[in-house]
């Protein structure tokens, strides 16, 4: 891809975001992001320099001394004009590289696309080249000659294909098609744009988003950005050439300069009438996908022993120490003691319930774990050849376990259970309490990620301070500290400040909090019990996008989650759960793993297969990798999620949904 594509995003959240109200000025529009104000202040500056060049006579005879004068001064302030370019420009290149590098790993799968690029991706050289050529005339004003000037102006403005006035109209029709035909055919719609069509591909891989943490919406900003940033160099070179040629007493231009403006101004308003059509359908969702490595504690952690497969003589499970039953009959029951001290003297006891026993075989090897691990069993192999779990070299030994029969009548099988048990190796604990950025600063939520602390899953908050129009002060983004506390501590309370899973309570809903109202933004979130499930919640606090201030959040803040508990009812309505069936550990899989929920729905969290892993661990694990976009941007929701591979557990984690900044792109009403 060439250099200068690399540039596609300087003009970021910019000629495209607006207020509802119009500005009495030259200018797009009065309330803008960030980067309006430098097209703003860039146009400001050419119109003062028209009135240094109006002051110019025409007569061909001027005298050379003052056309020196006059030159001097219209390219002092082009200097000034092109700094200012060229600060945004390199404020913005990262975002730049991000979104250019993620069309670039499409390009070669799209015949057509990769042609479009490669015509865009010279268009923009041949602007940038000329725009660069324009900066060294400006370093060197007091050294060149009053025809090189002269030649470089024709060459700008001339009405040929070369110019750069026709640059710019190739650039528009690549990336938005021909107006001509809209206009016949009746079509106002985007759909068919090179915008769109890049839009939707990024929303349909699944990897992009991750390389650039970037909403599809923000890398619709990202792509427009560096179109917008080409075009103004361009309408500044022209807007130059003409001052140029009537220092020099070529001619007027006054026309000439109007058209051009003209020109600029409607293919302004097309753009961004077209891209406003193309932001309203574009996803805002940012996640995040598997690392090309899981590692534990890093990427992700898990809920453990919350449901795991033990091994129990039916003598066991009832307190008359008889075996007249089958393993199926104990659905739910415990561990009622140790029978002459046989396998189960070998074994950590299960002192929680025990739930849906079943007979596999009557006799096995047992491989058990390491004393601290969380699994009871590495593998279990039966005399009739089935193996639970991987075999592998077992480094503490196989042990012979083997059913046997009473009074010749009963067999007092081995049954395999479920073991629910609460302890030092079970963390099953999510935090209650809310988690809320500092208000007080003007601090607002920008990403997400869980973290485990004393054995506690919490829901940690990223903060940054808003600025006005949307921006985050990249200086202030930090982790918000979580709350240490344990469950055994004085003044905690289950239930208040932690949730425990359960087998009847192990459930937690796949959301997404969202808001419609563009002037509330997320401020905090937490989890809530709703009947047997955990149900986030996202605070939002009202504020002012023009100036960028939390508006009162100890007043004008509420929290907002999906309330509904219906798991049986309509198709329509219900909550759906997730299912995880003949799951192996999250982490075997050899591919990534991809969404698989959506709102509304709920999922259980539960035992690894019994083949893949003699149900030793609890999926889904939790991803803990940060979920930020790129820029940071306030956020608009949140949600959980839960992502996988069928077959194996899958993964639990947040994301987060960036601010929609599509209401404030409106098409300019002043003219320039």
């Amino acid at each position: 891809m060439p250099t200068a594509m690399k540039r596609w995003i300087s003009l970021f959240l910019a000629l495209l975001v607006t207020l509802q109200q119009p500005a009495p000025t030259t200018a797009l529009i009065e309330d803008v992001l960030d980067i309006i104000h430098v097209v703003k202040e860039v146009s400001s500056g050419i119109l003062k320099a028209w009135d240094i060049v109006q002051a110019s006579p025409l007569a061909a005879n001027i005298d050379f001394p003052l056309m020196r004068e006059k030159q001097r001064k219209v390219l002092q302030r082009l200097k000034e004009v092109t700094r200012q370019i060229d600060q945004t420009e390199e404020q913005h290149a990262e975002y730049v590289a991000l979104a250019i590098d993620t069309v670039t790993s499409h390009m070669n799968l799209n015949g057509p696309i990769l042609a479009k690029m490669n015509d865009i991706g010279d268009t923009v050289n041949r602007i940038s080249s000329r725009y660069q050529q324009m900066q060294k005339y400006e370093a060197h004003k007091d050294k060149l000659e009053m025809s090189t000037l002269i030649t470089f102006a024709e060459w700008t403005v001339s009405p040929n294909a070369h110019s750069v006035h026709h640059l710019m109209d190739r650039l528009h029709l690549i990336l938005f098609g021909s107006e001509e035909k809209a206009n016949t055919t009746g079509t106002s719609s985007s759909s068919s744009s090179l915008l769109a069509h890049l839009a939707t591909s990024y929303e349909a891989s699944t990897n992009e988003i991750c390389n650039t943490q970037q909403s599809a919406q923000q890398f619709v900003y990202s792509l427009y950005a560096d179109i917008a940033l080409t075009e103004l160099k361009a309408y500044t070179m022209m807007e130059f050439s003409w001052m140029m040629l009537r220092v020099y007493g070529k001619g007027n231009f006054t026309q000439e300069a109007e058209l051009m403006r003209t020109d600029y101004e409607r293919r302004t308003e097309r753009t961004l009438k077209l891209l406003k059509d193309v932001m309203t359908r574009a996803d805002r969702i940012v996640w995040r996908c598997d690392p090309k490595k899981h590692v534990a504690g890093v990427t992700y952690d898990e809920v453990t022993r919350l449901l795991q497969g033990y091994i129990e003589n039916e003598v066991d499970l009832n307190n008359e120490e008889t075996c007249r039953e089958t393993c199926s009959f104990y659905q739910s029951t415990r561990s009622e003691g140790c029978f002459k001290d046989l396998y189960c003297a070998r074994q950590p006891k299960c002192s929680g319930r025990l739930y849906n026993c079943q007979f596999v075989d009557s006799d096995m090897w047992v491989c058990p774990s390491s004393k601290n691990s969380t699994r009871r069993y590495e593998y279990i192999e039966y005399e009739n050849g089935r193996t639970l779990g991987k075999r592998s070299n077992c480094v503490r030994g196989t042990t012979k376990v083997d059913s046997w029969w009473r009074y010749l009548f009963w067999h007092c099988s081995y049954c395999f259970c479920m073991c629910d048990e609460q302890g030092l190796k079970s963390d099953r604990f999510f935090n209650l309490r809310e988690a809320v950025s500092d208000v007080k600063r003007n601090r607002v939520v920008t990403g997400l990620r869980f973290v485990k602390k004393n054995r506690i899953f919490h829901l940690q908050i990223q903060e940054g301070e808003l600025l006005p129009r949307g921006g985050i002060n990249h200086t202030t983004l930090s982790w918000k500290p979580v709350e240490n506390y344990n469950i055994f501590d004085r003044d905690v309370k289950k239930g208040t400040d932690y949730h425990t899973l359960s087998y009847e309570s192990r459930s937690i809903d796949l959301d997404d909090v969202n808001t419609d109202d563009n002037s509330f933004v997320v401020t905090g979130v937490r989890f809530r019990v709703v009947g047997a499930h955990l149900n986030l919640e996202a605070c939002y606090s009202e504020f002012d996008f023009k100036t960028g201030q939390l508006q009162q959040p100890e007043v004008n803040s509420y929290w907002k989650s999906n309330d509904n508990t219906d798991v049986s009812g309509d198709s329509k309505t219900r909550r759906e759960k997730v299912s995880l069936s003949n799951a192996d550990v999250s982490t075997r899989t050899i591919t990534y793993s991809i969404p698989q929920s959506r709102h509304n729905q709920y999922i259980e969290f539960t035992n690894t297969d019994l083949d893949k892993d003699a149900a030793q661990s609890t999926v889904p694990f939790m991803d803990v990798q940060d979920v930020i976009s790129n820029p940071p941007v306030p956020l608009s929701g949140i949600g959980i999620y839960y992502k996988g591979r069928n077959g194996y557990g899958g993964f639990l984690g947040p994301k987060i949904i960036t601010y929609d900044f599509t209401p404030h792109v409106q098409v300019p009403k002043n003219k320039y």
